[in-house]
């Protein structure tokens, strides 16, 4: 297994007040998770802020020591054999960055062969490699301070995999990055994870990185797991509900119909919420289309966080890890 963890728990003490009239509050932000993630598996591990998933991985790598219970990472425990353990997984955190932000991206490369003890032939093989695949030839040599976010997400992904990791943990690696920019850093995910094997333990609150990246997903909430499943099974359970935006080139006849609420509505367009249990998403089309001339239609999945707000309402899901196949 990459990662095993057994009853894990982490506690934090909160004061608040003033002076001697202090009081200290335990905040549990972890409470008894117990999961098993196979070798090569590609995992979206998701939650609500506070949930606990940062903590998670902050465990998991080594910066946090649990408060009971046990995790292993590649058979090491995360906060004892953490130098042993830095060699062997890559980390990228989407709000804090691991490259020197007045340096450009290729002397955080060669700081970075240094500390990993890269021979110096592997090293220059793996890096042009990366430079090649992620696209960042033409800024390897600018400042990180004058990158764009896509570009230095790239580039952060990029220098987490010089050393060859066998795990690759990432926390909100797509926040803030444009439509196109986030298609490009999931597609590279995706690819290195099935072409070489890394292990790739994902956190997003995006549901475009969840379906497109990870094939298996956890959803966790007041630091306890409430669903642990294929992705594939909670997009036919959770993701039922599809919404389409329409515009017409003139005022279209009326679509209320079974399983379609209107959204929002003006002349010559209309936002609807379509529930494809009760009416196929083929006779939606076919009843948009009919209701006048289509100038432009969009159909998207609703926000992931009424999407974990349903699976919330549900009974909780036992952990069972063997979720790698679709």
């Amino acid at each position: 297994m990459a990662v095993t963890i057994d009853n894990l728990r982490k506690t934090f003490a909160l004061q608040t007040g003033k002076g001697l009239k202090r009081t200290t509050t335990e905040v549990v932000a972890v409470d008894g998770i117990s999961i098993t993630i196979p070798s090569g598996q590609s995992v979206a591990f998701i939650g609500p802020n506070g949930a606990g998933k940062s903590t998670t991985i902050k465990i998991l790598t080594g910066i946090l020591r649990p408060t009971a219970g046990s995790a292993t990472v590649l058979g090491l425990v995360p906060w004892i054999d953490r130098k042993k353990l830095v060699r062997h997984i890559g980390a990228v955190f989407g709000q804090r960055s691991q490259l020197w932000y007045h340096l450009p991206p290729r002397d955080t490369f060669e700081l970075l062969a240094r500390i990993y003890d890269l021979p110096k032939n592997d090293y220059t093989k793996r890096k042009d490699m990366l430079i090649e695949r992620f696209g960042i030839g033409s800024f390897l040599d600018t400042q990180v301070r004058k990158l764009s976010l896509g570009q230095r997400m790239r580039a952060e992904i990029a220098a987490s995999l010089l050393h060859h990791p066998r795990v690759l943990f990432l926390d909100e690696p797509t926040i803030g990055l444009d439509v196109m920019a986030r298609q490009e850093l999931r597609d590279l995910i995706r690819e290195w994870n099935r072409e070489e094997g890394i292990t790739v333990f994902l956190t997003s609150h995006d549901a475009g990185d969840i379906e497109n990246v990870a094939r298996r997903v956890i959803v966790v909430n007041h630091g306890k797991v409430v669903l642990d499943d294929k992705v594939s099974s909670m997009r036919r359970q959770y993701l039922g509900a599809k919404v389409l935006s329409v515009k017409y080139h003139n005022s279209p006849t009326s679509l209320d119909f079974p399983g379609v609420t209107i959204v929002k509505s003006s002349q010559y367009a209309v936002k609807l919420e379509v529930d494809t249990q009760i009416t196929a998403i083929e006779t939606v089309m076919d009843r948009i289309l009919k209701a006048g001339s289509v100038a432009d239609i969009t159909i998207e999945d609703p926000p992931l966080e009424e999407v974990i707000a349903h699976i919330y309402s549900q009974p909780p899901v036992p952990s069972t890890g063997d979720e790698d196949s679709d």
